[in-house]
Parts: C-alpha cells; sequence; structure tokens
C-alpha cells in the first residue's frame, strides 16, 4: 500500500526549440495538492531518450507521461491514485481523444482510429471503450500514462532502440513479472489527430514497423493479431494470380469494412461514409507496409550526442 496521494512526476517530453506546449498549461490545471506534484518537461531530440533521463531525475512516486500536446482532465491525478492502491498495480492509462472543435479531417482521423476494424483492441486508445479493467500494452498508450518510478527503474526505463513501441515492450515485461495494468476509460485526455492525410499515412507506417522491431526483440503471443494487415497486402499484391474465390474474400472484407464505416459516422454526417471507407482501407494498408519495413530495419539506441543533448525543466 502506497500513500493514498503520492507525490508524482508529470514527464513531457518536447523538442529544443518549441516554444508552446500545450502540456505544460494543462499539468498546471490538475486537482492535486501542489506540494504532491512536479512537472518535468524534458527537451531533446528522441522522446525515449529525454523520457528515461526525466525518469531517472524525477522525485514522484507515480509518473504520469503526457506528450506535449496531451491535456489531461483536471481529475485524472485523484483518479489514478485510487488504482494505485494495490500494489500490483503498476500501470494505469486510458485513451486520447480528439477534442470537439477539431477539424473535420481530424474528426474522420480519430474515428477511423477509434475503429475496431482499423485498429483491434487497440482503438480503446482512442476512444472510451468499456469500465476500468485489467489490460495489456494493447489498450494503453505513452501520451496518457501512469506509472510507479521505482517498477520503470528496476527494469531500465525504455529501450531507447524502439521508438515508437517503446512503451509497449516495457509493459510486455511488467506482465511478465506479475504487474498488473489497468485501463480506465475516464482517465482520458484530449489530443489532436495527424492534421493531413500526409501525416496519418506517416503514423501508420511508423506504427507498423515500430510493432514489427518490437516482435523481433520481444515477441509475443500478443502480437499475432498485428500480423494481419502485412499479410493482407500480401494478399492484395498476390490477388491477381490466385483462384476466382480470393475475390469473394476482398468482397466481404469491402462489406465489413462498410458496415465498420456505417457504424461510426456521426448520424448528421453521412456524408463522411466514404472517406472512413477509404481510412479503413489505408490503416490497414500504410500499417502493414510499416510492418514489413520494420522486419528488415536495424532498430539501434541513438549515439551518445542524443542523451547529452537532453535538457530537463522543473516548472
Amino acid at each position: 500500500m502506497i500513500d493514498p496521494l503520492p507525490k508524482v512526476t508529470v514527464i513531457i517530453a518536447a523538442r529544443p526549440d518549441q516554444c508552446e506546449v500545450r502540456a505544460v498549461a494543462a499539468a498546471r490545471q490538475l486537482d492535486y495538492p501542489p506540494e504532491k506534484v512536479e512537472i518535468l518537461l524534458a527537451r531533446g531530440k528522441q522522446p525515449s531518450v529525454q523520457r528515461n533521463a526525466a525518469l531517472r531525475a524525477a522525485a514522484g512516486e507515480i509518473i504520469y507521461f503526457l506528450d506535449d500536446d496531451s491535456r489531461p482532465l483536471p481529475g485524472n491525478l485523484r483518479r489514478a491514485a485510487d488504482q494505485f492502491s494495490s500494489a500490483d498495480v503498476k500501470m494505469v492509462g486510458g485513451p486520447n481523444v480528439c477534442p470537439p472543435e477539431a477539424p473535420a479531417l481530424e474528426q474522420m482521423f480519430a474515428l477511423a482510429m477509434g475503429a475496431w476494424l482499423a485498429f483491434g483492441p487497440s482503438c480503446a486508445r482512442y476512444r472510451s471503450v468499456g469500465r476500468l479493467r485489467a489490460t495489456s500494452e494493447k489498450e494503453l498508450i505513452l501520451c496518457n500514462l501512469l506509472a510507479r518510478r521505482d517498477a520503470l527503474l528496476e527494469l531500465g526505463g525504455f529501450n531507447e532502440a524502439l521508438y515508437p513501441n517503446e512503451e509497449n515492450a516495457l509493459m510486455d515485461e511488467l506482465q511478465k513479472r506479475g504487474g498488473r495494468l489497468l485501463y480506465d476509460p475516464q482517465l482520458l485526455v484530449y489530443r489532436h489527430p495527424r492534421p493531413t492525410f500526409k501525416a496519418f499515412r506517416k503514423m501508420l507506417l511508423n506504427y507498423g514497423r515500430g510493432r514489427a522491431e518490437q516482435f523481433r526483440l520481444h515477441p509475443t503471443l500478443r502480437s499475432a493479431p498485428n500480423f494481419v494487415p502485412p499479410l493482407f497486402c500480401l494478399f492484395l499484391v498476390a490477388l491477381p494470380w490466385l483462384p476466382p474465390v480470393a475475390r469473394w474474400a476482398l468482397a466481404a472484407y469491402g462489406a465489413a469494412a462498410f458496415v465498420q464505416a456505417a457504424a461510426i459516422v456521426p448520424v448528421k454526417k453521412p456524408h463522411w461514409l466514404p472517406a472512413m471507407l477509404g481510412l479503413i482501407f489505408t490503416s490497414h494498408v500504410f500499417y502493414g507496409l510499416g510492418f514489413w519495413r520494420g522486419c528488415f530495419t536495424s532498430p539501434k539506441p541513438p549515439p551518445p550526442a542524443v542523451s547529452a543533448e537532453v535538457t530537463l525543466e522543473r516548472l
């Protein structure tokens, strides 16, 4: 058992030249005793390196990781503190959701990421799903994640050769050692999705590459569903040489995508349906392409100079 209101360090990674860091202002609005909260802004060029440096310098028993654009609800720290009352709970996280004032294109991206057919169980990272529950790395995301500092340090922090997916490998290792991870659908932050289609595609490529690299370094059965998009890409390439029944399989996929798109399109915006169909298909293809790329890349830690460039600001 720990203090019901333990000391918390909020760690935010930002670029060296970044002037406006929205997460800092939002962190200052958290409803928590000021004497029990410190905010560490880690500036640098590689987020895993920045977070590890801040983790080593942190004074809090609990670490709250936020991305530079995360806007947590004011009650998040008090809500999460209740979950850490059980000693075997090592991490608590929730979704990052699109703010209601976001442009239409960003809202479409958010809907696609929150679709089960597009992102599988990881759709819970982008919308509130179900109730408070024990979970795995599939449903948690680093832009809105709390963890016990001592548990992270015991594992050596994040694997700096993995970016993205450094947190996923760490979560897997925590669970292997008997730690519990919790998903709280009401523990949310507001965060804008990618602003352009090009940026959305790049995100998918990076996610796929990161998952493949993670699997190569830390293979687990939980990563088995992530092989579906790369196999789908192979299916599309081989389609002209496959028997006619393959066309029926593609038609079944199209029907499933249509049903999923129709289910998530807002009632007042039926004209979004074609775009949602395209985004679901795009999610599978570009994630799959990124996964294939990650099968042949050589993940390696950043050079020492990157670590030397990290600066920490206590706010």
